[in-house]
């Protein structure tokens, strides 16, 4: 297994009992890709979350990016989905994985707060993600993009399950407090498949 990171020491790995199995919580800024059977987890409002694996050996990865692309900021953190993805199929390729056999699964990009509907932040990390995997040759076997509901994903490598949760009516401000500061930061910056969905 390799840990994967940029912005904090690891993600937090815990036993999630729901499932029965070790998780890993991927927050904004962050990637993990593990060969093991495990789940990998994320809450995404404006920001994309690819998760990708190698069907033939179980190889799967998640990262979380907040951006398309950071290059008129310092864009190598995985905050941007440019290196974001660079990264996370770099790491699973030296786990075994394949480029030519990866596929992807994309969620994320919605429109959680009024202030960011008009910066477009949602719709352009999910026209990001798209592109990137069509220019790359990655098959999307699934997506769930931008609408102005946030998610939380559960993802499982080995498998290739994907589970979705869909907030409509947020129950905590967590998300709506991170796109905030999303929102703060970037005032100077210029800038289908099957999917199972549950509540």
């Amino acid at each position: 297994m390799v840990h994967a990171w940029t912005e904090t020491p690891a993600p937090n790995v815990y036993f999630d009992p729901t499932f029965g199995t070790e998780a890993a919580k991927i927050l904004p800024g962050e990637y993990y890709a593990t060969g093991r059977d495990m789940l990998l987890v994320t809450v995404l409002g404006s920001c994309v979350a690819a998760c990708v694996r190698d069907p033939l050996n179980g190889v799967g990865g998640m990262n979380h990016f907040m951006l398309p692309d950071g290059k008129d900021a310092g864009g190598a953190s995985a905050r941007y989905g440019a290196y974001a993805m660079e990264v996370l199929i770099n790491d699973l390729l030296k786990l075994g994985a394949r480029r030519d056999r990866l596929e992807a699964k994309v969620f994320g990009g919605g429109a959680v707060m009024e202030g960011m509907k008009s910066m477009d932040i949602g719709k352009r990390n999910a026209a990001f993600v798209l592109g990137f995997l069509g220019v790359e040759g990655v098959t999307v076997a699934a997506r769930d993009l931008m609408d102005d509901v946030a998610r939380k994903v559960y993802f499982f490598p080995a498998s290739g399950r994907v589970m979705v949760k869909r907030f409509r009516a947020m129950h905590n401000d967590t998300i709506v407090k991170r796109e905030i500061e999303y929102k703060k930061r970037l005032a100077g910056v210029d800038q289908g498949g099957e999917v199972e969905l549950f509540t």
